[in-house]
């Protein structure tokens, strides 16, 4: 690891091969074993500002929308914590020249209180590359730790250690973001009454003296609550008993009745627990503030009232920010008409923003509705969409991984996510490979289908979201942010990447994606050969730095000691193939994995085959299910065993 002095710089690709994704973590310690500091990220351009107050990351906005940047949370270390960011540097706009990483403390405190601050900034594999270490630190209530910038194309690394005496107000207002502390701080007005029409979802209204009470400064160092890695033992007499659970399905006979229930519980779930409707609304634009939700709202509209599955309100510092919600259910897909209705309702009565819920994956420049925005209104509302997926895995995190404060709460989001798992929800997310799926896979089959086929670009967007929920499902289960690889250059339009896709499957048969999973060296790659009916998960592992490639192999060989015995490994050298067999018959034998010849080894393509499903829907026999079976087996039998 390259230790820096403060001003100094590193380059990052002359240090490591794997910089496209990075963790920075901050350490600090308490003498007193008291008091703590909050992290924070800034995304800046070429003028030295964010390009809006969505570039200021920190404890009320933890993570990006693409995934570029992520607030990891704290970890408790031998004498203190540490607190990780983890950077898709792939993902960070091209107009993003400066990433600021900073700490602040709250309540009067400074950083001359704290101990051994620094910083260590590791690769994609977890290796650590730099470290700075601050020793000046004074009454400062904030502190630029470092920053990664661009030259010419390439990311490089200063240690900063610049302090602020303002605290974060102030250190977010120098690179321009709009802070507004005197309106943080004071008590929320009275919100106004909701139509009587009304049916509130059913949550428990806070007390005066909890909704009026805001916090000086945020706290990030609470005790979470995650569930047991284990179940408890169950009391039940025999399997025939089922547990009662706090959102019941066996009610649930219409798509109606289902919508209703999907609606009300999540809605309600968001409102009690702040964290969770947090994660769901921040992307949207929404504040920090109290929740409140309701469903079945009836609003006039011409002569016939609209009623949308639901509005989510949420006020700070006496301001309402509100959003209706439209959710589908199933396979059921969103109307044009209705969205639309619904846009225009927003629009006259200030609302800012309409959301679809359904169990599709919206996918970039491929809307899920057309819907017209009137341009001449002054009151702008932003349609945005949300999967089931996703809401399943925002779920899955906070409950499994990162913990939330509260036992109950814990108990509330696993009562969800067994409601949004069970088969008759409906919200199991994208489920259907659409029409053109038998049509071009028969095409391929009988080489009829030819480049220009709008049934393959449909084929291609209905993959691309099939591999988006394999990511969230995923990432879950692992706790870690698993995002796909985009190989063409960024900024290339959608549509023209998309419709290139579309002419390779006609010309090979081929569907591909590229999966980069936190944490683990190289990427998942997954392929689907639609005229061989196979399905192939591989990683390619570089080769080490040092050694001997005889050494190299029977090395990879035990780690991989719990891997399948048909896994295939291929060894790759310099200009050319190399030798390839299974694990089974290198097992014995290492060293029949290295080339006869002196020709130079490159690394190690590991690959597990898989026969894939037919049909277009989510039955045991699916296409669907076979990707997502495939990509879990592989990383659980084969990724895991790297790491």
């Amino acid at each position: 690891m390259q230790e820096l002095a403060k001003g100094a710089n590193a380059a990052l690709a002359a240090l490591s091969e794997s910089v496209d994704s990075v963790v920075v973590g901050l350490n600090w310690t308490s003498p007193t074993g008291e008091g703590d500091a909050d992290v924070s990220v800034l995304l800046l351009n070429s003028d030295g500002k964010v390009r809006s107050d969505a570039d200021f990351y920190f404890y009320n906005n933890p993570v990006a929308p693409d995934g570029s940047v992520q607030l990891l949370g704290k970890t408790p270390t031998g004498d203190g914590s540490q607190d990780r960011i983890g950077f898709d540097l792939t993902a960070i706009p091209a107009e993003v020249t400066r990433i600021v990483v900073a700490a602040s403390r709250y309540e009067g405190a400074h950083f001359g209180e704290l101990e051994n601050l620094r910083l260590t900034l590791a690769d994609g594999v977890g290796t650590e590359l730099v470290g700075f270490t601050i020793t000046d630190t004074g009454p400062m209530s904030a502190f630029i730790f470092g920053e990664l910038y661009r030259r010419a194309g390439a990311w490089k690394f200063r240690a900063v250690g610049q302090g602020y005496g303002s605290g974060l107000a102030g250190l977010a207002t120098d690179f321009g973001v709009d802070i507004d502390d005197a309106a943080e701080e004071e008590a929320p007005a009275p919100v106004e009454q909701a139509p009587e029409e009304t049916v509130r979802a059913q949550v428990p209204a806070p007390r005066p003296a909890e909704a009026a009470k805001a916090p000086a400064r945020p706290r990030t160092a609470k005790k979470k609550v995650t569930l047991p890695k284990a179940p408890r033992r169950s009391l039940a007499d025999n399997d025939s008993w089922r547990e009662a659970r706090l959102f019941p399905v066996s009610a649930l006979k219409s798509d109606r009745d289902r919508e209703a229930r999907a609606t009300s519980v999540l809605l309600s779930v968001m409102a009690q627990i702040p964290e969770f409707g947090r994660r769901l609304t921040a992307a949207f634009g929404a504040p920090a503030g109290r929740m409140e939700t309701f469903t079945e709202v009836a609003l006039p509209y011409g002569d016939t009232p609209r009623r949308p599955d639901g509005v989510i309100r949420v006020e700070r510092a006496g301001k309402l920010w509100t959003a209706l919600v439209e959710t589908k259910t199933n396979g059921n897909a969103l109307r044009g008409e209705q969205v639309q209705a619904y846009m225009d309702i927003a629009a006259r009565r200030g609302y800012e923003a309409v959301i679809t819920l359904t169990n599709d994956v919206e996918l970039e420049g491929s809307p899920l509705v057309d819907v017209k925005i009137d341009g001449r209104r002054k009151h702008k509302v932003a349609l945005r969409h949300l999967s089931w997926a996703e809401v399943a895995h925002q779920a899955q995190m906070l409950i499994q991984h990162e913990g939330v404060n509260d036992a109950a709460h814990a108990w509330l989001l696993r009562e969800l996510l067994h409601y949004l798992q069970h088969e008759n929800s409906g919200c199991h997310g994208f489920q259907n490979m659409g029409a053109a799926w038998v049509p071009v896979r028969n095409g391929i089959d009988d080489e009829t289908l030819c480049q220009g086929d709008p049934r393959a670009l449909e084929v291609v967007e209905s993959w691309e979201r099939l591999v988006r929920q394999v990511c969230l499902r995923l990432g879950g289960e692992l706790g870690h942010k698993v995002l796909p690889v985009q190989r063409s250059r960024r900024g290339t339009d959608p549509a023209a990447r998309r419709a290139l896709l579309a002419d390779q499957l006609c010309a090979d048969g081929r569907l591909g994606a590229e999966l980069r999973i936190e944490g683990t060296p190289g990427v998942l790659a997954l392929t689907a050969d639609l005229r061989t009916g196979r399905l192939r998960t591989s990683i390619e592992i570089p080769a080490p730095t040092q050694g001997y490639p005889l050494s190299w192999a029977k090395r990879l060989i035990r780690r991989l000691a719990e891997a399948p015995a048909d896994l295939h490994v291929e060894t790759l050298v310099e200009g050319g193939a190399g030798p390839r067999s299974t694990l089974e018959r290198l097992r014995p034998e290492p060293g029949n994995m290295l080339p006869t010849t002196n020709t130079p080894v490159t690394g190690f393509r590991l690959s597990l085959l898989k026969t894939m499903g037919s049909t277009r829907g989510n039955a045991e026999s699916s296409f669907i299910r076979s990707v997502d079976e495939a990509v879990h087996r592989f990383h659980r039998s084969v990724v895991a065993c790297l790491e």
